[in-house]
């Protein structure tokens, strides 16, 4: 449960760019760096809340998503569920998502930053959403940055997502073997984020008894820029359960369903 805000909540930007919804409690609770991204009416996160919140309260069909032709996807069969949006983990009424902060610490530990823009949350499935208007999924910064401990070496702690039996990425994605010191560009260091989801997606809809769904939400328009990556990924998932509830939707499709009521 959460509690009354501090004099330092208080004093969070606010947030200028949201066109509805400036009044519900999860304000109080949000990271200040969310808040901060939130001041401007085109940045990610305020275009996110803005296609969302007026169309999900206090909840979205399932159903209704899954009618919408996707940019990428399976045929998917009629689901009935109504799903609560949680973002960046928190319901509009500023509740954390429960077991949400111990599934980001089991997947990325205690130090690691892993921020999911929305969930879905219904009575028996979960929607992971990755939500990109102009910028790519996200690289491994380590590796693009020449620090990665598998291939790149300087003593680093070895990458917790190669350690184990079997390693996280591997039990879930065909990314080969692991990445040894001078090899070829690693596909981890091009799906990176795309894979936490994934793991992320695994692991809290297994605390919470839910079925996981990962699915991309991109404009129309940078659907060709993006797409060659996003097929590079989906090829490389090895469970075809999982593989059919992968989804790319376009912003303009979510738009299109109209607000709630």
């Amino acid at each position: 449960m959460t509690g009354p805000s501090t004099p330092g909540e208080r004093d969070r930007p606010t947030p200028q760019g949201i066109l509805d919804g400036a009044g519900e409690r999860i304000f109080r609770f949000l990271p200040a760096s969310v808040l901060e991204n939130m001041r401007s009416p085109v940045s990610e996160g305020s275009l996110l809340w803005n296609l969302v919140y007026p169309r999900a309260r206090p909840a979205i069909s399932l159903r209704r998503l899954l009618q919408a032709r996707p940019l990428w996807g399976s045929p998917a069969d009629p689901l009935e569920d109504d799903l609560i949006p949680f973002y960046w983990g928190f319901s509009a009424e500023g509740e954390r998502l429960p077991s949400f902060s111990e599934s980001l610490a089991a997947v990325a530990g205690r130090e690691d930053l892993l921020e999911i823009d929305l969930l879905l949350v219904g009575r028996q499935h979960l929607v992971v959403v990755e939500a990109k208007h102009q910028a790519m999924p996200g690289l491994c910064s380590r590796y693009h940055s020449g620090r990665c401990p598998e291939v790149h070496g300087g003593g680093r702690s070895p990458c917790r997502y190669w350690e184990g039996e079997p390693p996280p990425f591997a039990s879930v994605l065909n990314f080969g073997a692991r990445p040894t010191m001078g090899s070829d560009r690693p596909p981890c260091a091009d799906h990176y984020q795309l894979a936490r989801c994934l793991l992320l997606a695994r692991e809290l809809s297994g605390r919470l008894g839910l079925q996981p769904h990962l699915w991309l939400v991109v404009p129309s328009a940078r659907w060709p820029e993006v797409r060659p990556r996003w097929m590079d990924f989906v090829e490389r998932v090895s469970d075809d359960a999982e593989w059919r509830r992968l989804r790319v939707v376009a912003w303009e499709s979510i738009q299109a369903l109209g607000r709630a009521g």
